[in-house]
């Protein structure tokens, strides 16, 4: 017989209601990957549909005009292998991008996880990123609307990952390029400006 699944435990929460308003929260830092120009600004800000009132994280201003540039805001001191990450986003703006998701076992702003939805392409991804260089591992068609808000839900144990939007299963993925534990954090790529609230992690 196998043995009964392990019950989770909650390891963090981040409803970014905590702390001053147009800064970061504590622990947390701004980075970004294949970074050309100054990096994006985020901040904590009074968003009166949070899903958790009354803050949430967002980045207000790319501050560059790369397509290219993905824009990180994470923490190490949450260390995550398996289990699960949700996040609730709402993309506020951005012509060539917009939306964007969580990522884990972050090493650093050149070696992650990413699941990104998308409401220009209606379709979430998820990717790894190694030396900076992505590289898609699966993806699905989704409608999901500018200035609503969205859960997206990441469980990985070992290699397997398996990716949720607004509580259906939407993709899977098998990866074994970054198999050590690592931090947590938010994304958005190019030009897209979007609030992120309610991060948990779970294992």
């Amino acid at each position: 017989m196998s043995a009964p699944p392990k019950p989770s435990m909650r390891l963090a929460a981040f409803a970014f209601d905590e702390g001053v308003l147009g800064a970061l929260p504590p622990g947390w830092k701004t980075e970004g990957t294949q970074q050309r120009g100054p990096l994006a600004t985020w901040e904590v800000r009074a968003e009166a549909d949070a899903p958790s009132r009354p803050n949430a994280l967002t980045l207000t201003k790319t501050n560059h005009a790369s397509g290219g540039t993905f824009n990180l805001c994470w923490t190490d001191r949450v260390r995550f292998e398996d289990g699960r990450v949700e996040v609730a986003l709402r993309a506020n703006g951005g012509e060539a991008d917009q939306g964007g998701g969580p990522i884990w076992r972050v090493l650093d702003k050149d070696n992650y996880y990413v699941c990104r939805a998308n409401p220009l392409e209606n379709n979430v991804r998820v990717y790894y990123v190694v030396h900076g260089s992505r590289t898609e591992l699966a993806s699905a068609d989704a409608t999901l609307p500018s200035h609503q808000w969205h859960t997206i839900a990441v469980e990985q144990h070992g290699d397997h990952i398996v990716c949720f939007l607004n509580g259906a299963k939407l993709l899977e993925a098998t990866d074994h390029h970054l198999p050590r534990p690592g931090g947590v954090g938010v994304w958005t790529k190019a030009d897209a400006a979007t609030s992120f609230d309610d991060l948990e992690v779970t294992q």
